[in-house]
C-alpha cells in the first residue's frame, strides 16, 4: 500500500514539473496567463482600477527605465503589461 501511495505521489509531482500545474488545477487559457503575468508584473490585484494600474505602472518603469539602469526591453514588457490590463476593464470604469 505504501509502494502505491509513493507512486502516486510521484506520478503528481512529475505531471507538476511537466505541465507547470497541479492535476486538480484548471487549465487556464494564454489569455488568462497573459493576464496573470501582466499583474504579477505590475504587482495589481485582478480587480484594480485603472487609477491602480497606471501608479503601478509608473512606478515599475521608474525602476526599470534605462537612465537608472535598466533596459528597453523591460520597458515595453511594462508597458505591454499596462496596456493589456487597461484593456480588459470594462468600459466606464474608472
Amino acid at each position: 500500500m505504501l509502494k502505491f501511495a509513493v507512486l502516486i505521489g510521484a506520478g503528481v509531482l512529475f505531471y507538476r514539473w511537466v505541465m507547470g500545474r497541479w492535476p486538480w488545477e484548471p487549465a487556464m487559457s494564454t489569455r488568462e496567463q497573459a493576464l496573470f503575468r501582466a499583474r504579477r508584473l505590475l504587482g495589481v490585484e485582478a480587480r484594480a482600477s485603472r487609477a491602480e494600474i497606471i501608479a503601478a505602472h509608473r512606478r515599475l518603469v521608474a525602476m526599470v527605465h534605462p537612465d537608472k539602469g535598466g533596459t528597453n526591453s523591460q520597458v515595453h514588457e511594462a508597458n505591454s503589461a499596462r496596456d493589456l490590463l487597461l484593456a480588459e476593464l470594462p468600459a466606464g470604469v474608472e
